[in-house]
């Protein structure tokens, strides 16, 4: 029996790991601080009432013989596949039910997808970039090329003609930059796919934050993105279900790589290696889509966005330099007088008992910067940010 050596190429810890390590040993040190993350991009606000709601009925149905539900199908309940094509309509983006897939979250589908794909291929990644990308190739043993996304292109990166790929990663609003592409820009990326006969994989999990109208809230907003990409989202941050599990996937029948149809090889792979998603939490997702539910998860948005808000206006006020927060819950900070982002990290953690997100830990054009996330209170929020003043 041998193992899969490819696991020895990857980093020794997460990125993730690593700050909790530390803020660890640090409260150890100080039990009395009160430390405020606003690293980790959990959400805090609870569930909406209509999720809530649909919830409980869901749980009362399988209480009873007549209405209780035993295996459901891998790829996901028609009434949640109706009400997902519904809410793609709204823009004009027409959706096959045998193209959506129900999943238990965007990160599972973003590694499992791979399987489809064969390790003869190229994969390109903007760096920084969220960190499940480019591990889970690594895992897999494709070789990998990193695109530079910095303060020149905007955290940004459009394609460069001279590099062949095969494999396309794009997340907008990205994490962990916060950056969104313009339709203009997307567009620029669908042709370089077609041109090259690559796929995008297009993470969408933040798309509910984008309030710009101009801005794409989808890849199928582009002409020509159902022959080239598969899109991804969750409801982990849209309706904060990080603690319930649910998301989609968007494979359309017109995709194809090497002449097989993926839409098809994901539905085998599906059924075969994919138990499905819970009949409960699928109709709690059923529910975001409501009007109530709709209304009450942009709410909670609103809100998240107010926090991005507050800390924007606290950086303008120490002019530091940023990204993000109009339309994504996070903020990329420019380390202040020159710092390296881990030094930063420990600057706040240290000295005022905050937790932020090392940009370093996100590729090495994520040195010199951090991450902020709006997922808090907003009363963390302000007492965040006047920290982070009383220190600079």
């Amino acid at each position: 029996m041998k193992a899969n050596r490819n696991y020895d190429k990857l980093e020794g810890s997460y990125l993730f790991s690593k700050i909790a390590k530390k803020v660890s040993e640090h409260q150890a040190l100080h039990p009395d601080n009160v430390i405020i993350r606003m690293g980790i991009g959990d959400v805090t606000k609870p569930l909406c009432d209509a999720v809530v709601t649909a919830l409980h009925g869901a749980v009362s149905e399988m209480a009873d013989s007549k209405t209780f539900r035993g295996y459901g199908p891998e790829q996901g309940y028609g009434f949640l596949h109706q009400a997902i094509q519904a809410y793609y309509q709204k823009r004009d983006i027409a959706l096959d039910d045998k193209e959506i897939f129900i999943s238990d979250g965007a990160k599972s589908d973003l590694g499992n997808i791979l399987d489809l794909l064969d390790l003869d291929n190229h994969v390109l990644v903007p760096d920084p970039v969220y960190p499940v990308y480019v591990d889970t190739n690594i895992m897999a043993g494709r070789p990998i090329t990193f695109l530079d996304a910095c303060e020149e292109n905007g955290f940004l990166p459009l394609p460069d003609p001279s590099i062949q790929a095969d494999i396309i990663y794009l997340c907008s609003p990205n994490n962990p930059t916060g950056a969104v592409y313009s339709k203009d820009q997307l567009c620029q990326w669908v042709d370089y796919a077609l041109e090259k006969e690559a796929i995008i994989l297009f993470d969408a999990a933040y798309e509910s934050f984008i309030r710009d109208p101009e801005l794409p809230r989808s890849i199928y907003e582009i002409p020509g993105a159902k022959e080239c990409a598969i899109e991804f989202c969750s409801f982990s941050k849209t309706a904060g279900f990080t603690g319930v599990r649910c998301g989609y996937t968007i494979v359309p029948h017109t995709l194809r790589a090497g002449g097989a149809n993926l839409n098809r090889m994901w539905t085998r792979r599906q059924t075969t290696k994919f138990n499905g998603v819970s009949y409960i939490s699928q109709r709690a997702a059923e529910a975001v889509f409501s009007p109530e539910g709709m209304q009450q998860v942009k709410t909670t948005i609103d809100y998240y966005l107010g926090n991005a808000a507050l800390m924007m206006e606290a950086l303008d006020s120490l002019n530091i330099a940023y990204l993000g927060g109009a339309n994504s819950p996070y903020i990329w900070l420019k380390c202040p007088n020159g710092m390296d982002s881990w030094s930063f990290f420990d600057l706040l953690l240290k000295q005022a008992n905050l937790v932020v997100t090392p940009g370093a830990g996100f590729g090495k054009n994520g040195e010199g910067f951090c991450r902020l996330t709006a997922f808090n209170s907003r009363e963390n929020t302000a007492e965040a940010m006047a920290r982070i003043k009383a220190i600079l």
